[in-house]
């Protein structure tokens, strides 16, 4: 039997801090589908506690044990073998607000009795920052008019700091299998990928102006603690190579306006991270990796390469030498700091 949405749970070595998402989740009921994708966990007693879970709710939840993949063959095997209209991925670390939850769901009964249900829902997510106490909301409400379907070319301009996270966007499921979305093993990051890919074939979309999913900021191993994203640079780059590879921006700039402008930015921004963190690496290894990664666009799409490169956001990443990389990364920090993103 189809559910109404299927939550996909990639859990490695979560078995401390798992049980909170997972009960967050069910507050969904038995329209939900939970999906705990045990991905080859072998330090804690993870997936023994993802098959307890699903002994106690049989009807709502299922548990693959895989060997190890990486998040984003988590995210792969969710959709694979999801029976839900609708399709999101929560973390084992974060959690959903129940109120925000329940009017979402509210809202995915509305559309799955369309004749066409809506591609892509999106809502609000909140940085928790654990340590420090303190919270940050992303909300969408000067990007997308609230509570009506809408199409790429009624949306308006996103700031900095609102781009598309794997944390505030929820797809129909048959469009990412429609898509050919197949993230990468072994590899962080690929939430980038997510929400980039998928995009051109999205024809209706639908923004809930409510705080869903609370993101956990504040563990030292985060895949997005600086310096742990310092030493997976080659994993950064590799995912900037594949958001290369997926479109032909310019070509979709020119048939949906904003949604070109919007992916244009978003991979723009994906480059100067890259630039960053390969500078923060400071290996040869790792400039090199940033020169090649430039050389790569280049080569694809040099009208492309001079928009990304020649942009206010990757200004410090063109000044050469020690001042130049020195001069992004205080860039970067300083925006850090602003936003608080990790």
């Amino acid at each position: 039997m189809e559910k109404l949405i299927t939550f996909a749970v990639p859990c490695y070595n979560s078995a401390a801090y798992m049980d909170h998402c997972v009960e967050s989740l069910l507050a969904a009921g038995p329209e939900a589908e939970i999906i705990l994708v045990d991905d080859g966990s072998t330090r804690d007693d993870t997936p023994a506690k993802c098959d307890a879970w699903a002994q106690r709710h049989p009807d709502i939840i299922r548990v693959i044990h895989q060997e190890n993949g990486g998040h984003g063959e988590g995210v792969n095997q969710g959709i694979r073998h999801a029976s839900g209209l609708y399709y999101k991925v929560v973390d084992s670390d974060d959690w959903l607000d129940a109120g925000a939850l329940e009017q979402v769901m509210e809202r995915l009964r509305r559309f799955a009795k369309l004749p066409a249900p809506v591609d892509m829902v999106v809502s609000n997510y909140v940085y928790e920052h654990t340590a420090e106490g303190t919270q940050k909301v992303v909300r969408y409400q000067n990007v997308f008019p609230a509570e009506r379907i809408l199409s790429w070319n009624e949306i308006h301009h996103f700031r900095t700091s609102q781009y598309l996270l794997m944390h505030s966007v929820i797809y129909r499921t048959q469009l990412l299998r429609d898509c050919g979305l197949e993230l990468p093993k072994h590899t962080f990051y690929v939430d980038n990928l997510f929400v980039y890919q998928p995009l051109p074939y999205v024809k209706s979309l639908y923004y809930i102006n409510a705080d869903l999913y609370r993101y956990f900021i504040g563990r030292a191993d985060q895949s997005v603690n600086e310096s742990v994203m310092a030493g997976r640079i080659d994993q950064q780059v590799r995912v900037t190579e594949l958001m290369i590879a997926a479109h032909d921006v310019r070509s979709i700039k020119a048939s949906q306006p904003k949604l070109g402008r919007y992916m244009l930015s978003y991979l723009s921004m994906m480059m100067t991270i890259s630039s960053i963190f390969a500078v923060l690496a400071n290996t040869p290894e790792s400039l090199g990796m940033r020169t090649r990664l430039w050389e790569l666009l280049r080569q694809k799409d040099p009208a492309l390469y001079r928009r990304c490169r020649y942009r206010l956001t990757n200004l410090g990443t063109n000044i050469p030498g020690y001042q130049g990389r020195k001069l992004s990364v205080t860039l970067y920090r300083l925006v850090r700091k602003i936003y608080k993103f990790n």
